[in-house]
């Protein structure tokens, strides 16, 4: 079939709509849906088709609970004609129209778009988009505004439903933004559109309409996504990667794109951290021996915004089996070669692996990998001025040896097929 031919008879059509219902549509939207035999939407989406109901004889349908399930079922379900899915505003920009398109791909998806939520809340702000940064803990915990808020940033929350607000007004005046104004704007676009404004410090309104956005305009520290934070901004027991040699470590691993790392000895997870704030579409799976360490690499993703896309397993080479398989390998405690040969052989093809070591023995097997499948071998040493005496002197921290390599960018070995350091 031409992509004309399946353009053109989609399985699913979604319309955007907005909070003034039926009237806020277009004519050829409005004869879309005249035409529809079943409609899926939200009980709120369903009830702004009310003033339409003489015209419509499509059997209109709430989404159970979970949304999720429902929608797996209704995608997996074949039926006549295509199935018509009501979303709010713009069904593409963290929508459900999203999520059918990347099921049954664009040629089986009709999409008409309204107003984004983001859209009309940079008219009423008299903010420019292009600027502003936009968030959303609409499946997150609200702590993911931390990876956007700086001193003079704008940024646009999308929020989970009516207790959003408030839990982000929290989260800003413990981590310095009190002074920040936060605007909450409820019911974009319709009879009930309302904005409130106060500072984060200030913010006493009880809960209002769980369908709402919250606006920031930042005054506080300035905070980076770049890596190589302050020790101090973790939570740790001395058993951390240095911040000089964290930025080092997680520009190696370069960060890009929907990837996933491997942390494994992950530690505090100031690696892991750092990697998923340089890039806001990766994910991480973290593998901790220890319980104790693991509860807390969990509270440092918490409080870095991170957390919802960290998931932390048990120790390596355990844990290693049933996990996705990586695009970039961190080593940074439990360095052994079953572990580095695992690691390897999981890796995706032209995939990076960093491995730090601390001890002779460690750095000896990562000189053997090197050796035998290429890539660099460095040996970074870090002095820092302290007091000796009633003077200061530069004071050593322990050298690390970093190997990093790419998979497939070999020209000397064979790494899938190392053990010992001997070709088997």
């Amino acid at each position: 079939m031409s992509s004309t031919q399946t353009s053109s008879t989609p399985r699913f059509v979604v319309v955007g709509i907005g909070a003034d219902g039926w009237r806020g549509l277009p004519d050829t939207v409005r004869d879309e849906l005249r035409s529809a035999g079943v409609i899926y939407g939200a009980t709120r989406q369903l009830a702004l088709l009310d003033t339409a109901r003489g015209e419509l004889t499509a059997d209109l349908r709430p989404w159970r609970s979970p949304m999720s399930d429902h929608l797996t079922e209704v995608i997996d379900t074949t039926v006549e004609g295509p199935v018509h899915i009501l979303a709010s505003g713009d069904p593409m920009f963290h929508g459900v129209g999203a999520s059918i398109v990347s099921r049954v791909g664009a040629g089986g998806v009709r999409v008409y778009p309204a107003v984004s939520s983001v859209s009309l809340a940079c008219a009423r702000l008299g903010w420019d988009l292009a600027a502003t940064r936009i968030v959303s803990a609409v499946r997150a915990d609200p702590a993911v505004v931390l990876t956007e808020v700086t001193d003079g940033a704008r940024v646009l929350l999308l929020s989970r439903d009516e207790t959003t607000p408030a839990n982000v007004a929290e989260l800003l005046v413990r981590n310095g933004f009190g002074a920040s104004t936060m605007a909450v704007l409820e019911q974009l676009g319709g009879p009930d559109e309302s904005v409130e404004y106060a500072t984060a410090d200030t913010w006493t309104r009880p809960a209002g309409d769980p369908l709402n956005l919250v606006a920031l305009d930042c005054v506080g520290p300035r905070r980076t996504g770049l890596p190589g934070r302050d020790d101090d901004s973790y939570e740790h027991d001395g058993q951390i990667t240095k911040s000089t040699i964290r930025a080092l470590t997680v520009c190696a691993l370069e960060p890009a794109g929907h990837q996933v790392l491997w942390d494994i000895g992950a530690g505090s997870g100031s690696v892991s951290i750092e990697w998923l704030r340089a890039d806001d579409r990766g994910r991480v799976v973290a593998f901790e021996r220890d319980p104790g360490r693991a509860e807390r690499l969990t509270r440092n993703a918490r409080k870095h915004g991170v957390a919802h896309r960290i998931s932390v397993r048990g120790p390596a080479p355990e844990a290693l089996g049933d996990a996705p398989a990586p695009d970039a390998v961190f080593i940074g405690g439990g360095l052994d070669e079953d572990v580095l040969t695992r690691a390897w052989r999981a890796l995706r093809p032209t995939g990076r692996i960093v491995a730090n070591a601390v001890t002779v023995e460690n750095q000896a097997v990562l000189t053997r990998w090197n050796a035998q499948c290429g890539g660099t071998l460095r040996r970074l040493s870090i002095e820092t001025v302290a007091p000796l005496g009633t003077m200061t002197t530069w004071r050593p921290a322990l050298p690390i040896v970093q190997w990093v390599a790419t998979k497939g960018a070999s020209t000397t070995g064979e790494a899938d097929e190392i053990r010992t350091g001997e070709k088997r």
